[in-house]
C-alpha cells in the first residue's frame, strides 16, 4: 500500500453538515476499498486565488491516506461525478516525504504524550492540600 496526500475544495456555500457528511464519504470509500485515513484536516473556508466553477470560495479539507492504487482510482472517478467537489488533487508520496511524515507524527505523539503527563501532575498537585507554616 502506498501513501498519499489528497487536497479537496468542497463548494463553501455548502451547510457544515453537508461538509462533514462529503467528508465522511470519502472516509468510508478508503475504509471499504481496504486503506485507511492516517491524518483528515479540515482546513475550512478560504477564498480561491481564481474562479473555480463559478465559485469564489472554497472549503479545503486534507487527507493522508495509507491505500492501495486502486481506490485512489476509486476516489477520483467520485471526486468527477460528486457535485459538492470543487477541485481535488492527489500527490503519491515517496520515501523522504514518508520519513518525514512518519518523524512528524512521532514528534506530534511525544508533545502529546508530555502535555498530558503535565496536566495529570498539575491535577495531582491541585489535589493535595496546601501546608501551612
Amino acid at each position: 500500500m502506498n501513501i498519499y496526500e489528497n487536497v479537496v475544495i468542497l463548494n463553501a456555500s455548502l451547510p457544515d453538515e453537508e461538509i462533514n457528511a462529503a467528508v465522511a464519504r470519502i472516509k468510508d470509500l478508503v475504509a471499504n476499498s481496504g486503506g485507511e485515513t492516517l491524518k483528515a484536516d479540515l482546513w475550512g473556508r478560504k477564498k480561491l486565488a481564481y474562479e473555480i466553477k463559478k465559485q469564489q470560495k472554497g472549503f479545503y479539507v486534507f487527507f493522508v491516506l495509507k491505500t492501495p492504487a486502486a481506490t485512489i482510482k476509486k476516489l477520483e472517478e467520485l471526486y468527477k461525478v460528486f457535485d459538492s467537489v470543487i477541485k481535488y488533487m492527489v500527490i503519491k508520496l515517496g520515501p523522504k516525504q514518508i520519513k518525514a511524515l512518519e518523524a512528524a507524527q512521532a514528534a506530534a505523539q511525544v508533545a502529546a504524550e508530555a502535555a498530558a503527563q503535565a496536566a495529570a501532575q498539575a491535577a495531582a498537585e491541585a489535589d493535595q492540600p496546601k501546608k501551612e507554616d
